[in-house]
């Protein structure tokens, strides 16, 4: 069986169950689980499906729960953190928003000195603000407003009003997907909200996107190309499709 006609069934089964197992595909496709691996691999580079643990879920579904999420590239994703972490400043004033990629970054973070951070992610504040036994070396704020829990945020009108308070150095934020036509995408209205509202109101934007969401848009845009000032991205993103496109139009690309 030819490798397109494969990337066909296995669509073909996510959009009819939403999410299909690496087990599912093997035994309906007859082929190997390597195959299976390369083929969601290849799937995920074209933006088509996202992997999550155990199989694969479609793009058009929006984002996956947030357990599912920070259990998907998370090699790819620490390696983004890192990086972002050595473009920050001890000292600096930042805003993140909540995510998988920016718990990561936080918790790189929580390593510097002095910064105070502005966020409704309160997984993101709990790493930043450390225990009571090791209490962190940073300020944090966490923005009110209405509480998700699905996604362990806050957000809404107070958030988006409260935002508006703070002029910090730097916008770290992780969309949906990256294009070189809308910018930074979010799925949600409530989660695009907030995060325009930081990239407004900080003197400088920071997209922290792994390589399965360049050249992908979601629903809403918030940032377009030419307000991202530093995009962050894994090194295999130059194999997206839209790369190019995306990279011309960003301040600068730092390659994780």
């Amino acid at each position: 069986m030819w490798h397109e006609d494969r990337y066909r069934l296995i669509r073909g089964m996510l959009k009819v169950n939403g999410h299909v197992s690496v087990e599912r595909i093997v035994a309906e496709l007859d082929v190997s689980r390597e195959t299976v691996r390369r083929d969601l691999v290849e799937l995920e580079a074209l933006g088509d499906i996202r992997r999550v643990h155990g199989g694969a879920v479609l793009v058009e579904e929006g984002e996956p729960p947030i357990d599912v999420r920070a259990e998907t590239r998370v090699r790819e994703k620490r390696a983004i953190a890192r990086k972002v972490a050595t473009l920050v400043e001890h000292g600096q004033t930042l805003f993140m928003d909540a995510g998988s990629t920016t718990s990561l970054i936080a918790e790189a973070l929580s390593a510097h000195m002095g910064l105070t951070v502005i966020t409704n992610s309160v997984d993101a504040a709990r790493r930043l603000a450390g225990s009571g036994d090791a209490p962190g070396r940073n300020r944090v704020h966490l923005l009110g407003g209405e509480f998700g829990a699905a996604v362990g945020h806050t957000y809404g009108a107070a958030c988006v009003a409260e935002i508006s308070r703070f002029q910090p150095d730097l916008a770290i934020l992780s969309p949906v997907g990256v294009d070189a036509t809308t910018g930074a995408t979010s799925f949600l209205g409530e989660e695009a909200e907030v995060a325009r509202a930081m990239a407004t109101h900080a003197k400088q934007v920071l997209v922290a996107a792994d390589y399965a969401k360049i050249g992908v848009r979601s629903r809403i845009g918030y940032c377009t190309p030419k307000d991202i000032d530093v995009l962050v991205t894994n090194r295999r993103a130059g194999k997206a499709a839209g790369m190019a496109a995306v990279a011309k139009l960003v301040g600068s690309v730092e390659l994780a």
